[in-house]
């Protein structure tokens, strides 16, 4: 049998990361190359294959059509490859997962239920980050992130996590004092405890309670739901906040407002990703478990 000739094997690799990383810049990072290291090794691969893969301009390089047909056509062999030496490596090679999560959804669903996705898949391992600015970063420092927003923006792909009602909470102290259904003046009197991720919960919450024109005597804003709930029980204000955050803390301390009245609220967890970083495998994996998990 003839001796087929091998593309060069960096230069496929450096190709593959681009195309499902979506940017040069953050393949370069992931293999530790310079830009212009990275351009000739796509260089060498376009003239082993004699096409233009990417176009370039501004720095930027864009995949071609050429370039998206030799994709789909080696990306599977590529995948099938990595599976071959995978199971028959005696060195079994962790894979790492770049998650960007909000803390209060880490704390309280996605850490309880790690240990089931170690055991169906020992080798994926997880790098949390819990930064600001998440869904910016998809793509670029993450593979891909649990946001709490209204609708992701279409060009990721995404999966609906949950549905949420909105909640008012509070100490019982401060239950006890205004009571379970106050009216607007004793409301005005409060200081409101808001979440930066969830503005438009609060405005929801006054119109389903017919209390649009409540004006309270502050509103405080937080980036960490547990210190929203912490700063709930410790009587510091009332806290608009969901209803799986309430029911999830299971804190005595905690008690809610105006329980018969349900609101929905305009935001929900989702998981997103740039659509090709499912074809990556721990993006995949992660993927799956999490959508048959329930989280």
């Amino acid at each position: 049998m003839a001796h087929r000739r091998l593309p060069p094997l960096r230069a496929l690799e450096a190709f593959m990361r681009i195309v499902r990383l979506g940017s040069a810049r953050a393949a370069a990072s992931e293999l530790a190359l310079s830009p212009s290291a990275l351009s000739r090794r796509i260089g060498n691969l376009e003239d082993f294959v004699g096409k233009k893969l990417f176009t370039r301009a501004h720095q930027a390089m864009q995949l071609s059509d050429d370039g998206r047909a030799f994709f789909d056509a080696v990306a599977p062999h590529m995948d099938a490859l990595a599976l071959a030496v995978e199971s028959q490596s005696e060195n079994l090679r962790l894979i790492r997962l770049h998650l960007g999560v909000l803390p209060l959804f880490g704390g309280q669903r996605l850490f309880p239920r790690l240990a089931e996705l170690r055991k169906l898949h020992p080798r994926l391992h997880l790098d949390i980050d819990t930064g600001p600015h998440l869904l910016d970063r998809v793509g670029d420092t993450l593979d891909a992130a649990i946001v709490l927003m209204r609708e992701p923006d279409p060009a990721f792909h995404s999966v609906r996590l949950d549905h949420n009602r909105v909640h008012a909470i509070c100490s019982h102290d401060l239950v006890a004092e205004i009571g379970e259904a106050p009216d607007i003046a004793s409301l005005s009197k409060q200081t409101f405890l808001i979440h930066n991720e969830l503005p438009d919960s609060f405005v929801a919450w006054k119109e389903a309670l017919g209390l649009e024109g409540l004006e309270p005597a502050a509103i405080d804003h937080y980036d960490s739901g547990q210190l929203i709930l912490e700063a709930a029980a410790q009587g510091l204000g009332i806290a608009i906040m969901h209803d799986d955050h309430f029911r999830r803390a299971s804190d005595r301390r905690l008690a809610r407002l105006f329980e018969d009245t349900p609101v929905e609220s305009p935001y929900s967890y989702w998981f997103i990703c740039r659509p090709r970083a499912l074809e990556q495998r721990p993006v995949r994996l992660f993927h799956d478990w999490l959508v048959s998990a329930g989280l």
